[in-house]
């Protein structure tokens, strides 16, 4: 989800057709190159360098624009976005609107070669029959095409014994499970306890952490204050995302959204060592999820850094296709 604050900032006329001509220029010249040094080439077939793990179908919140397939995958031509995941939001903290898995099934229908429903349910939710009776709803959505569940945004600790239970049917139908952590979801501490207790309690889940308490977790000296939006200044070492990322190897990082860029351009050295260090549990993200929505991504990767060829193709789309099963 795009935070923090609800809505996404729309740029002025200008700036958009100013970014936009820019985007359409590489995706003309199909050079494929990464412009921050990773050169890395497209291959013949493909529309670009890119999978996304993070965007929305639909109209998200009150203050933004409905976002249709058919723009969204306009938009990915012109970014040079080959695959995006399109996440439902079923919380009641996640969003203005209900975007449900049917919903994000049903609207990707005819583009399952570019764009990968996942589906979600909310820790909350009534239904029978315990573990086997949630395994069975997820079974359900799975067989229908979702390729993970998530966003998961539900307005409970991380270590919720109602999300415990999700996070045990996820591991028992093997869909990996993309979840949002701030003050307000899936709610942590500092040093993200919570967080461990699940990875601990569930090593056949694969969790892929998003939202600003994760990515603030980047720093050793985080505050709960800050896990609440966008620190400033450069992150110190002993995060607990780099801990939690050697310890546990089913533990991942969805790049996206403004808490995302933060994390990496607050202190572009320590961001750079990380990514080089986190390399194969990295994945990137936009959050896009209305028409005309700025992305910082796109100015980090592809003007400030500078990652290596090999560094660079798993962060874009290597680890994604691999947690995934894309072929």
């Amino acid at each position: 989800m795009s935070e923090p604050r609800g809505g996404a900032t729309v740029v002025n006329r200008r700036q958009f057709q100013s970014w936009a001509m820019m985007h359409a220029g590489w995706l003309a010249t199909c050079s494929g190159v990464a412009r921050g040094g990773s050169n890395l080439s497209v291959a013949p077939g493909k529309r670009g360098p890119y999978i996304d793990m993070h965007t929305h179908l639909g109209q998200t919140w009150n203050s933004t624009e409905h976002l249709s397939a058919e723009v969204l995958l306009r938009w990915m031509d012109s970014v040079r976005i080959e695959q995006a995941v399109v996440l439902p939001l079923v919380s009641p903290e996640s969003s203005s609107y209900p975007l449900t898995s049917d919903f994000v099934l049903t609207e990707t229908r005819a583009h399952r070669d570019r764009l990968i429903p996942f589906c979600s349910v909310d820790p909350r939710t009534s239904y029978r029959g315990g573990l086997a009776g949630l395994v069975a709803m997820l079974k359900r959505y799975q067989d229908a095409g979702a390729k993970g569940f998530g966003e998961h945004k539900p307005g409970i600790a991380v270590d919720d014994p109602r999300n415990m239970r999700v996070y045990a049917a996820c591991a028992e139908v093997g869909l990996p499970l993309l979840f949002h952590l701030d003050n307000q979801r899936n709610t942590d501490l500092p040093g993200l306890p919570g967080l461990e207790k699940a990875l601990q309690s569930h090593p056949n889940c694969t969790f892929i952490g998003h939202g600003p308490g994760w990515w603030a977790s980047i720093s050793g000296n985080v505050t709960r204050t800050e896990m609440a939006g966008y620190p400033k200044g450069a992150p110190t070492p002993g995060g607990a995302i780099d801990r939690l990322m050697g310890k546990y190897d089913n533990l991942y990082g969805d790049l996206s959204a403004g808490s995302g860029a933060n994390s990496i351009s607050r202190g572009l050295e320590f961001g750079h060592e990380f990514l080089l260090r986190r390399q194969d549990r990295i994945m990137f993200g936009t959050d896009y999820l209305t028409p005309k929505q700025p992305i910082p991504q796109f100015e980090l990767f592809e003007r400030t850094l500078e990652l290596p060829t090999d560094v660079a193709e798993k962060i874009y789309r290597g680890n994604a296709r691999r947690v995934l099963g894309l072929s």
